[in-house]
């Protein structure tokens, strides 16, 4: 006569059976069929296994395009070695007849590049909108293996467009500064050829960013030029600001310096005052010095450093 433990033991292998072979004992908790300690309070998820590397495709819309070939090798080594410690996660396309993936694109081609048949995943099998995959893409991007400063700024423009957003919601977000999404939204303005230079890492996405200050292209084409013959980000903003000061109408006199006065909800009071030489005197000039204050600021609340 069959035991209980018996019987359960032949349900749950029916049980593995039905699911598929996706679903696989190395991937899934296997459960004590009764009761025991190190089993309390855990449960097996359908959502976790492994499938062939070949049932897997990239996302044709994935913001990041780019992927060192060296990093790969070094991470196809470390899961060749180790095993893989994280799954990818992965969505069903009916159209493609394939999970496609929503995030883990470099440990997809590393378990390829280590030539293992199976990778481990998260399956999810709910209705994904394009923003939600976006959206999870870019804040995975973020928080791991940097995306290029290109990809970046087309990644927080597709996802403002998507959700309808403005830039201080997108940061709020992704949960990076303000001034991250402005500056890497302003390299969008810049001329296609240096575009091109910042993707190639041929130009610092810092460099490129003081030439969104000139509003002439040719302007910003010639000093690019000048940034590639190996000109500092200090001689490249000194550059920027003596191209402006020429550009700027001659006023008669000394100008007259206008304090200006913010007011904050939580009772703080904000004066600002431009730079007597004239120069650098518009609201554009004054968000970029905000965003300087308040990389500052954050700087200090990292370090815990106290207001006296």
């Amino acid at each position: 006569m069959a035991t209980t433990k018996s019987k359960l033991e032949v349900l749950e292998q029916n049980l593995d059976e039905s699911i598929g072979e996706r679903f696989q004992s190395s991937i899934r908790p296997r459960l004590s069929p009764v009761a025991s300690r190190k089993d309390i309070g855990r449960r097996p998820l359908r959502s976790f296994g492994s499938i062939r590397v070949d049932q897997v495709i990239p996302d044709p819309h994935q913001p990041r395009t780019e992927f060192s070939d060296e990093s790969i090798l070094r991470l196809a080594q470390s899961i060749r070695k180790e095993g893989q410690f994280a799954p990818i996660r992965v969505r069903w396309s009916a159209d493609h007849d394939k999970w496609i993936i929503v995030y883990g694109e470099r440990r997809w081609r590393a378990v390829q590049a280590a030539q293992l048949e199976t990778i481990d995943c998260h399956f999810d099998e709910r209705e994904l909108s394009a923003t939600e995959i976006l959206e999870q893409q870019m804040i995975e991007n973020l928080l791991r293996d940097n995306l290029t400063p290109m990809e970046q700024a087309k990644g927080f423009s597709s996802l403002m467009e998507l959700h309808g957003w403005n830039g201080k919601q997108l940061a709020e977000s992704l949960h990076v500064t303000p001034s991250t999404v402005s500056r890497a939204l302003a390299l969008l303005d810049l001329p296609p050829e240096i575009q091109a230079r910042v993707d190639a890492g041929e130009m610092a996405a810092r460099s490129a960013y003081e030439l969104t200050k000139l509003s002439d292209p040719q302007e910003q084409r010639e000093l690019a030029g000048s940034i590639a013959g190996g000109m500092s980000l200090r001689e490249t903003q000194a550059a920027v600001s003596a191209k402006r000061m020429l550009a700027k109408p001659k006023k008669a006199g000394r100008p007259r310096t206008k304090r200006l006065e913010f007011r904050a909800e939580n009772g703080w009071r904000i004066v600002a005052t431009p730079p007597s030489d004239g120069s650098n005197r518009t609201y554009d000039d004054l968000r970029e010095a905000i965003d300087h204050v308040v990389e500052d600021v954050e700087s200090r609340i990292r370090a815990n450093i106290r207001i006296d």
